[in-house]
């Protein structure tokens, strides 16, 4: 899109300042953050009364944040579980890569379900089944729309009411249920089975068998947490016989592992020392806090979100790639998202929409019409994903507004006069408005993705103090800091388009 292309470049002298700017703004932004909680007692005592502050370290005296039950069931309840359920899975992946390689997928699927079964219980295992067993049926007809309504009706009685409930009352008895494990991994068997009927759609000659459903979908690292891999490239990796290491693969797993390792020490001292995830919850408190304070708090639990999600999918994606599958990528760091059409947490559920929905309704989303159409099936089915409420429906519009506004704005920079005003100004001055574009495009990403981690009400609290009460002083202030954030990240990506582009073919000298 023209209004966010990033080939444009400034002056060196220009980004040194864009830098000091943006690094003395943060290190203001963390000065005034920390300062309640060290210099006002009051909000301290607050914050530590809070049902969501537990004992923690108690050595050194501190306690601990647990708002996040995702973050807390992964690193404390099911640790144990989850480890040796991994481990148990790339030890068996190993030995039976190299003992017969064209059978691994099989091993994949076998294991896989056993894990399942002994997890969950034989009732949750005959539910999963269930729905894969009608799924497949439904895609052995071959209609695209027939899978589409298959799959989305199986979803909803998973997510809304009575039958979800019905269905969770099956499961308990077997287990002692945990709704993540429940709901994931119901939920995540769905998609991969509409993956697997449209894939099923496109092919020319017979089906594909019960059997690559099954080996598909219970392939335990992806199997309750996802990340999503489309079917096809799910079933061409895993049954290629072919299996080599690039140079020095290993040691760049290696290293992944023990930086993911790193970081989650770094998010439990975090838990200790900030407690970012709890205070958005006390709107009392959220009120003492000045505007730069509120900014960064909003700001750090995106952060934090993104933290969690590169975290999580990193290190199924680690366990998949000593399986030699090529998973999808963890998400963009939200530091450099200024346009909703890279904002995403998830990659896997991302390229699973883009694929069967976005893109194929969209076509080349240059097309006004064709993306609205597109933005909205897109984003009904994903509302459907996370569970239809009132945060969700709002979530849904506001991210659906702004990916189809930066369509509109940019078929409007596109025409006279505004495109014959751009070429006359010269790259670096129409690089500098569409910093000033995608710095209030940040913030309005922030502020759309703040509903669906927190709360309504500490959203609007935010833009409120942002938009309103800050002006002009707070307002300009962070929206000066993000500006230059942003001209860093253009220029980084500049950057990297550059070393992309083919060098030219030089030709030879007669």
């Amino acid at each position: 899109i023209n209004l966010f292309q990033i080939k444009f470049s400034i002056k060196i002298s220009e980004l040194a300042h864009c830098q000091i700017v943006w690094k003395v703004g943060n290190l203001c932004l963390t000065l005034v953050k920390n300062k309640p909680f060290v210099i006002v007692k009051a909000i301290l005592s607050t914050v530590l009364s809070n049902p969501m502050i537990v004992n923690g370290w108690h050595y050194v005296g501190r306690k601990m944040d647990v708002a996040d039950f995702e973050w807390a069931m992964w690193f404390s309840t099911f640790r144990n579980h989850i480890l040796f359920a991994l481990t148990g899975h790339v030890i068996f992946a190993k030995i039976f890569t190299l003992v017969a390689p064209k059978h691994r997928s099989f091993i994949f699927g076998v294991y896989g379900s056993l894990a399942v079964l002994v997890t969950m219980g034989w009732t949750f295992m005959a539910m999963v089944l269930s729905h894969c067993f009608i799924l497949y049926s439904v895609a052995l007809v071959k209609k695209k729309w027939l899978c589409f309504a298959a799959g989305l009706s199986t979803l909803a009685s998973l997510k809304l009411e009575p039958y979800n409930s019905w269905q969770e009352t099956l499961v308990t008895g077997s287990f002692d249920l945990q709704d993540i494990l429940f709901y994931g991994g119901c939920g995540f068997s769905i998609m991969r089975c509409m993956s697997f009927g449209l894939e099923n759609c496109e092919r020319k000659d017979g089906n594909y068998t019960f059997s690559d459903l099954l080996r598909y979908n219970f392939y335990l690292p992806f199997f309750f947490f996802g990340p999503i891999m489309t079917f096809d490239r799910y079933h061409a990796q895993a049954n290629n016989v072919q299996l080599t290491r690039k140079e020095r693969e290993m040691w760049n797993i290696t290293t992944k592992a023990v930086l993911h390792l790193g970081i989650i020490l770094l998010v439990d001292v975090c838990f200790h020392f900030l407690y970012i995830l709890t205070i958005p919850g006390d709107i009392k408190l959220v009120v003492k806090l000045s505007d730069w304070c509120l900014a960064g708090l909003a700001y750090s639990n995106l952060v934090y979100d993104w933290v969690k999600s590169a975290v999580m999918f990193g290190v199924i994606n680690t366990v998949a790639t000593l399986d030699h599958l090529d998973p999808p990528q963890p998400p963009k760091c939200i530091t450099m998202l200024y346009v909703f059409a890279e904002t995403h947490f998830d990659r896997g559920i991302n390229d699973w929409l883009c694929k069967y929905v976005y893109d194929y309704i969209g076509e080349d989303h240059t097309k006004i019409f064709k993306e609205l159409l597109a933005t909205i099936c897109t984003f009904t089915i994903t509302t459907l994903w996370l569970g239809p409420c009132e945060l969700v429906y709002i979530w849904s519009f506001f991210n659906c507004f702004g990916l189809n506004f930066e369509l509109w704005v940019a078929k409007l920079f596109s025409l006279p006069p505004f495109s014959t005003l751009e070429r006359a100004m010269g790259e670096a001055m129409s690089r500098r408005i569409r910093g000033l574009f995608n710095a209030a495009n940040f913030w309005a990403i922030v502020l759309y993705n703040v509903l669906s981690l927190n709360s309504l009400d500490f959203a609007k609290m935010v833009a409120r103090r942002l938009i309103f009460k800050g002006f002009p002083l707070s307002t300009l202030s962070v929206l000066l800091v993000t500006y230059c954030g942003v001209q860093l990240v253009k220029e980084r990506e500049r950057q990297q388009a550059l070393k992309d582009e083919p060098e030219p073919v030089k030709e030879k000298a007669e």
